[in-house]
């Protein structure tokens, strides 16, 4: 079966249901674990480095490994992979249901994430394989809208969850892994690229593991000074990463192919999306840890706290995507990121005494606000920006930025914010800690707004490259047809 199907049509929802709900699996994970970090800590009696690594280990092997998931899937069977990353993700998410202490728990979330790394860029390639040219762009918006949705919400499911058990945020991957084998086994199509390289990349994948893998374990054992073997781990994974940039250039089957950078833009959007993921990474971290530690929330409140954030993305998208394709990225995204920052600055008013109606919802609503203008135009640039043969492994190595920034975020703020050890049980240290990680944060937002000014070109994006996840469902009245912008 090749790519003939369209979007509104029973097939063509069967295999967007199958892809939606992995790739939202792996997004779901990726977030949801933050609320339930106190209680981690407090049953397994870990530090705050812990903490980070429950977080970074899952991250860390998502990260480096999801070019090469692509690779897999290109030449041994893109639904063979998923589906082998999703059972995968179900078994390690098992381990770490049933973890005994914190070193099982960080070991199975790193095995989570080569499932997640599986998971995620098979599931786009299943949608551009599958899906007809002229229906593509709408599918692959589809994909990464409700896969993002999915992330934004795991912190107020997670935190209803963690009222019953922090275990059960992981154990429930189990029953939807099994709604996914179950879908993808009937509905999705086996599909491979006939001209993929028959030979993997592995030195760059080993180049790109050490190297990210050194630089997080240097970056957060630095909170507890800066020891000979920080600086040594430092100096492996700085060198590993130069090591990656020589092999892909020399390598006759790069994961990243030297050309993807031609277009100025490619560069600068994945800089745009390194500061801006760093920065959500770190709200996504700390604000949930603060208002438990600092105001006092219970796992549930702290997680809803974060739903108007999600509900402002969801009802914006449509307008959002629709404002960038009259009038170009550039714009929106110069404003998105300044508005995101502006709101990581209101959320400074969360303290001991906090009001949610006057310290939390204003900058939930703001940092809504901003990502839902910042979001689609940076997609849709990505696409832009990249030949259309590299469109697969452009989203990929757009996708391993973004979680690489998430990563680097986590490793490196807490420290530089002063929050080490355990922190998290002493609320005047952590709430000192959480007001520079914020301003650092919004530090970073500001600068991703000025790179999309200096960098980002103004002209609008191709038609039908900006898309809605909820009128690609038929929301809008016409069955999923594709809205050209």
């Amino acid at each position: 079966m090749g790519a003939e199907l369209r979007m509104g049509t029973g097939p063509g929802r069967w295999v967007l249901l199958a892809t939606v709900l992995g790739s939202g699996l792996a997004m779901f994970d990726a977030t949801a674990v933050n609320v339930a970090l106190r209680h981690i800590g407090e049953d397994f009696d870990a530090d705050f480095a812990a903490l980070q690594w429950t977080v970074n280990g899952y991250t860390l092997t998502l990260a480096s490994l999801i070019l090469l998931g692509g690779s897999l899937g290109d030449r041994f069977g893109r639904r063979r992979i998923f589906l082998i990353g999703v059972v995968w993700f179900a078994a390690a998410s098992l381990v770490c249901g049933l973890a005994p202490d914190a070193g099982t728990l960080i070991a199975a979330r790193a095995f989570q994430g080569i499932g997640g790394a599986l998971m995620t860029p098979g599931s786009l390639a299943i949608i551009s394989a599958s899906f007809t040219h002229a229906d593509r762009p709408a599918a692959v918006g589809a994909w990464s809208g409700l896969g993002g949705i999915a992330g934004a919400a795991g912190p107020f499911l997670s935190g209803w969850l963690v009222e019953w058990h922090w275990r059960a945020v992981f154990l429930l991957n189990l029953p939807l892994a099994a709604v996914i084998v179950a879908v993808a086994l009937r509905h999705v199509p086996e599909s491979r690229d006939p001209e993929a390289a028959r030979r993997l990349d592995a030195g760059g994948t080993l180049a790109g593991v050490l190297g990210l893998g050194a630089v997080t374990y240097g970056l957060t054992d630095a909170g507890d000074g800066v020891t000979p073997a920080v600086v040594a781990a430092l100096a492996l994974g700085l060198a590993a990463m130069v090591a990656f940039v020589v092999i892909e250039r020399r390598s006759r089957h790069p994961m990243v192919p030297g050309d993807l950078f031609e277009d100025p833009r490619f560069a600068a959007i994945n800089v745009v999306t390194l500061v801006v993921y760093a920065a959500l990474g770190v709200l996504i971290l700390m604000l949930v840890l603060q208002l438990q530690v600092v105001g006092g929330y219970r796992p549930l409140a702290a997680g809803t706290a974060l739903l108007p954030m999600t509900l402002v993305l969801l009802l914006l998208s449509s307008r959002s995507g629709a404002l960038a394709g009259r009038i170009g990225a550039r714009l929106p995204l110069t404003v998105g990121p300044l508005l995101t920052a502006a709101g990581m600055l209101l959320l400074l008013r969360v303290d001991a005494d906090v009001s949610y109606a006057a310290d939390v919802l204003p900058g939930a609503l703001a940092c809504g606000l901003g990502l839902s203008l910042t979001v689609a135009p940076l997609t849709a640039t990505v696409f832009d920006a990249a030949p259309d043969r590299h469109a697969g492994i452009a989203s990929g190595v757009n996708n391993a930025v973004a979680r690489a920034a998430g990563l680097l975020a986590v490793a490196t703020v807490p420290t530089i914010a002063g929050i080490s050890g355990a922190a998290y049980d002493n609320p005047d240290a952590f709430d000192d800690g959480f007001h520079t990680a914020m301003l650092i944060a919004a530090g970073l937002l500001a600068s991703g707004g000025a790179l999309a000014f200096l960098f980002i070109r103004s002209s609008a994006p191709a038609a039908g490259d900006l898309v809605d996840a909820v009128d690609l469902f038929g929301a809008d009245g016409r069955d999923g047809e594709r809205r050209d912008v």
